[in-house]
């Protein structure tokens, strides 16, 4: 019985059933639609992604269903699939289509209509992948409400005890010498972090695949992006070039998104948590470092003596971490970071995140109703 399965494998393989057979099924169907086909092909996936994104703003507890019953199929189907992927695939991709599109554009300018139905075509499909993967679950439940988080307002002695905390923690987990070691390790302790909290927050178990590093970073970095999320693929992905202590925290923040959590403030406090969570300990000094960096920046703008004074506490490792990270960002600053961060924000308003970039803010409000609930 084995030896027949394994002889009919073979042969499958080998006359170019399977997949050949589905591919060439897809070119037929291209190569029957014309124009027509394909600009209302477009239209019907844009329009089902619009129902989609209405739905999901007005219906009062459509996105959360989605969340938690349709999206976790997706992740697992379409991110599994491109999981399997050592590189990322969404950025070979954008490479290919890009490309492609020049050449196609050139080879059929003088038929616009050709090119006007096709790109609509292809938007419709990106724009209904989007919607799928990402856009309703900006109108899903907030992890604070998962969470039974309630986030109020607090003094500034609470925000200096945070603080304090925070750097006790930093000095006590730095890594010096050690911090690139286990480096080639640190996609696989991603996952395990995530997963470890989902013990403690249900909400946040399940499957994951592997972050991935963006092979060319610097456009990532050209745009001052320490990571991002592909909602195509359902891959999360980070810069590999910029200072290794953001790494960890960066690759928990991604996949918080990939777990369907897409408010930025509450991506880095789900990292943050999953970072001081491992078992790794350049994962947790990750994790407080970023956590002390928004303390300790909310605290400036109160009491900038108290800052100054924090600061001094800082070990020297910790704080020539963070100068190199100054130094890395810094030398990207220009007109292309300065249009990413309004597109971002134009972006994040656009999808309910009502302060835009400010939003990142409500970072501190978490970490410190999570601090006083385990204290």
């Amino acid at each position: 019985m084995e030896g027949e399965w394994g002889t009919e494998m073979y042969r499958r393989n080998e006359t170019g059933d399977g997949w050949d057979l589905a591919g060439k099924i897809v070119r037929d169907i291209m190569k029957k639609m014309g124009d027509r086909e394909y600009f209302f092909s477009g239209g019907g996936l844009l329009a089902a992604a619009m129902v989609l994104q209405v739905l999901a703003r007005n219906v009062s507890g459509m996105a959360t269903w989605y969340a938690h019953h349709v999206y976790p199929v997706l992740v697992r189907v379409i991110g599994g699939f491109f999981g399997f992927f050592p590189f990322s695939v969404v950025e070979k991709a954008l490479y290919f289509l890009v490309f492609g599109m020049i050449l196609y554009v050139y080879r059929f300018w003088r038929e616009p209509r050709r090119v006007l139905a096709r790109m609509v075509f292809l938007t419709g499909v990106l724009f209904f992948l989007y919607t799928c993967n990402c856009g309703v679950n900006y109108y899903a439940a907030s992890f604070a409400e998962y969470a039974g988080m309630e986030v109020g307002t607090y003094s500034e002695e609470e925000l200096k005890k945070l603080c304090e905390f925070l750097t006790k923690k930093v000095n006590e987990t730095v890594v010096r010498d050690r911090y690139i070691e286990y480096r080639w390790a640190w996609k696989e302790e991603s996952v395990r972090a995530m997963k470890r909290r989902g013990e403690e927050f249900a909400v946040l178990g399940g499957f994951y695949p592997e972050p991935k590093e963006v092979g060319i970073s610097s456009i990532l970095s050209a745009q001052q992006l320490c990571g991002i999320y592909s909602p195509f693929t359902i891959e999360a992905n980070y810069n590999k070039y910029m200072p290794s202590y953001n790494i960890p925290h960066t690759m928990c923040h991604e996949l918080s998104h990939l777990k369907g959590f897409m408010r930025e403030d509450e991506a880095n406090f789900i990292g943050y948590l999953a970072c001081v969570g491992s078992e790794r300990q350049a994962f947790r000094y990750s994790g407080y470092l970023t956590g002390w960096v928004y303390a300790s920046n909310a605290l400036a703008r109160v009491d900038r003596e108290s800052y100054i004074e924090l600061r001094g506490k800082l070990c020297k490792q910790a704080k020539e971490d963070l100068q190199r990270n100054n130094d890395f960002w810094e030398r990207y600053e220009g007109k292309v970071a300065e249009v990413a961060n309004q597109m971002n924000d134009v972006y994040l308003k656009a999808n309910d995140q009502s302060d835009g970039v400010k939003s990142y803010g409500r970072m501190v409000d978490l970490m410190l109703e999570y601090y006083q609930k385990m204290n």
